[in-house]
């Protein structure tokens, strides 16, 4: 593969201030009157909105997948039809952690039921820890790719690569250890060292 340095070098800094902007919309910015389907995916689309254009051939956000949600009571259904701040504030939660896990196993992490006061706490920690994990993940970005970005480089940096290749191979590969990390905890929801496994044995999977 062959990839021009400063091309790469552009992307990544215009994505890292991208990101440094980037928020979730607070709790109290969230509609709250009732909306349609429509207008409900319009508005998705606008606070989701860190996907590159190349990637947005088709919506992965639509009336079908949300119908989907609640069929499967993931989410509170629509009432009367229309999409209240609740609702919005579920969907925001679920299109953002969709992308790393699985529909089934979303529903082992958002909880259903809750009143609007508990619900509010979840969504604003939620939010708030979408926003330092990108900062963390930024900062990740930049140790790996200091030879990219013509950074002077950490003789002690163990994660620097050497291209764009290096990069992407090493994203992917973080990818996989960060969702099954997710995966395997959720496996221990609600057990003890009793019934969860020995810890004390190595290389247990």
């Amino acid at each position: 593969m062959q990839y021009d340095k400063d091309l790469i070098a552009g992307k990544l800094r215009r994505w890292e201030k991208y990101m440094d902007e980037y928020r979730l919309p607070d709790w109290d910015d969230i509609p709250n009157f009732g909306l349609y389907m429509e207008q409900v995916v319009v508005l998705l689309s606008e606070y989701l909105d860190y996907l590159p254009p190349e990637l947005k051939k088709e919506q992965f956000i639509t009336a079908a997948t949300i119908n989907n949600y609640v069929r499967k009571e993931i989410m509170p259904e629509p009432i009367k039809k229309r999409y209240y701040r609740l609702h919005i504030a579920y969907l925001i939660i679920i299109c953002t952690l969709k992308q790393s896990l699985s529909i089934q196993t979303l529903q082992t992490v958002i909880p259903m039921g809750l009143t609007e006061k508990e619900l509010k706490t979840l969504y604003n920690n939620f939010a708030e820890r979408q926003r330092r994990t990108a900062v963390y993940f930024v900062e990740q970005v930049r140790l790996a790719a200091a030879n990219i970005l013509d950074h002077e480089a950490d003789p002690e940096n163990g994660i620097a690569v050497n291209d764009t290749s290096d990069l992407i191979i090493s994203s992917a590969i973080a990818s996989s250890f960060t969702k099954l990390l997710a995966e395997k905890l959720l496996l221990l929801n609600g057990k003890t060292i009793e019934d969860g496994g020995d810890i004390l044995v190595k290389h247990k999977k």
